[in-house]
């Protein structure tokens, strides 16, 4: 099934949300824009960083701006303080999307929804980000309880759920919602702690509402958001070619789950298979880790964007 992606102009994302901050970077470029810490010319303006991620993503075609917020932080409030501290303009966000059901990325949905006030604003998502139990289990005894998110909770905070397994068009075909991820490459192997109970069974939880935004930047080719990449990111990446049917990539950006001794042996072998895709830019963000981070930092130099909270990206056809 190919679905027809209409190309943009430009692409601009700003991260409410993600695990660091380093605001004395000074590291702007023509693509990078880095937070300040000033209101003025005062050094009082913070960013917060957490385990958790959120980005506003604004496309620009025929020069019309068009507006998604994807992902909504860990805590209640942090995204939507960032969000005021930067300035950025969330009035014009038409439509909500979320990656997985885990609360890194659904904690301040609420709260953002409230703020914004649209009524039954749609928030594109996996029917199966409403599971539960999920936990993570370190030993038939000792297991970690995740907090789930619920339809009354969306409902009550204005939002019409869109529940959807299928790739799903969002902003009348700029974007794309990825639809539940294949499994194809042999060494993305999902998270082997992580486990749910379904129809009475506990099991690995597949966390098969891993979902991806897609966009295409005219001549460029595919600008690709992941939440946490738990269906693996090269399997992301060539899902997002299959159902596009565009092969050249752009940018990838986001969560890559590359975190920790079960990831670690790994890194290598998905750094290899980037460099194989050959994207123009690599922006690992959150649950990446360190090392996978500094990795792909090391081989891919030329391509590689630190991110952090606060941090501006904006690509440009010409």
């Amino acid at each position: 099934m190919t679905i027809y992606l209409k190309e943009v102009d430009a692409i601009e994302l700003v991260t409410l949300q993600d695990n660091y901050i380093d605001l004395l970077s000074q590291s702007d470029t023509d693509i990078i824009c880095r937070a300040k810490p000033l209101n003025g010319n005062e050094v009082t303006n913070s960013i917060l960083a957490e385990h958790g991620f959120s980005l506003i993503i604004t496309v620009t075609a025929a020069d019309k701006n068009r507006t998604v917020l994807y992902d909504f932080g860990f805590s209640k409030d942090a995204a939507l303080q960032n969000a005021q501290a930067l300035n950025v303009d969330l009035s014009a966000v038409e439509v909500m999307a979320l990656s997985h059901g885990h609360l890194d990325h659904f904690g301040g949905i609420s709260t953002l929804a409230r703020h914004i006030n649209k009524k039954e604003m749609a928030v594109v998502l996996h029917p199966a980000a409403f599971k539960t139990p999920r936990y993570l289990k370190l030993s038939e005894e000792f297991k970690i309880n995740f907090p789930s998110l619920t339809r009354r909770e969306l409902e009550d905070s204005g939002l019409r759920p869109v529940e959807t397994r299928e790739p799903h068009v969002l902003l009348d075909g700029l974007v794309i919602s990825s639809g539940e991820i294949p499994r194809s490459t042999a060494y993305e192997k999902g998270v082997p702690y992580l486990y749910c109970v379904e129809n009475g069974v506990e099991k690995q939880d597949p966390i098969e509402d891993d979902l991806a935004l897609i966009m295409s930047l005219k001549g460029k080719g595919l600008v690709i958001l992941t939440g946490c990449a738990h269906a693996g990111v090269i399997n992301t990446i060539l899902h997002a070619k299959e159902i596009t049917g565009i092969n050249q990539v752009h940018a990838i950006i986001g969560g890559f789950h590359l975190t920790g001794p079960v990831f670690e042996p790994i890194i290598p072998v998905v750094t290899d298979a980037l460099k194989e895709i050959n994207p123009r830019y690599i922006v690992p963000t959150h649950c990446t880790g360190r090392k996978a981070i500094m990795h792909i930092e090391k081989e891919m130099p030329d391509r590689f964007i630190l991110n952090m909270s606060g941090t501006k990206l904006l690509f440009n056809a010409n």
